[in-house]
């Protein structure tokens, strides 16, 4: 059964940057499964995987844009420290949910002078081109009600 929408796709990657540094990979894990078609992973690879059959292997290239998009500056911002109440040591690097106009967002600390914080709430990979090794796994169809709730359940998906 080929990829195409509504169907159920399990795959191994490894995903590196332009540098060949690995940033993600599901080796030694369970395939990464999701429902084609439901925009449950980044489009510019869930377009190279359209028509794929299982055991296929390839090499993906995704844009920034197809990818976690450009870096948006409007998402930089600079905090003051006590709007991080309860929190004894802020460092770069640490995440946190901050509540926004548009609902909840995650930022990550770039850094700390002072009394000031500036956090970035652009995703860690925006700007960045990103190269997946892949392997498909396994190909099925979906259930009408993965359709309906818009993703995998059972082994690899949702349980509820």
């Amino acid at each position: 059964m080929q990829i195409a929408q509504n169907s159920v796709v399990a795959f191994h990657y490894t995903l590196t940057n332009d540098e060949g540094e690995v940033l993600d990979s599901s080796e030694g894990r369970e395939p990464l499964t999701y429902l084609h078609g439901a925009g449950n992973i980044i489009p510019g690879l869930e377009k190279e995987l359209e028509g794929r059959d299982v055991g296929e292997k390839l090499v993906v290239k995704v844009s920034p844009e197809e990818g976690y998009g450009e870096v948006q500056e409007q998402l930089m911002q600079e905090v003051p420290r006590d709007a991080f109440q309860g929190v004894e040591s802020v460092e770069p690097g640490m995440q946190f949910q901050a509540q926004t106009q548009g609902g909840p967002l995650m930022v990550t600390v770039k850094k700390v002078e002072g009394d000031t914080v500036v956090v970035d709430g652009n995703h860690p990979l925006a700007g960045q081109q990103l190269n997946f090794d892949v392997e498909i796994a396994n190909v099925r169809e979906a259930s009408p009600e993965e359709v309906e709730h818009g993703h995998v359940h059972g082994e690899g998906g949702v349980e509820h």
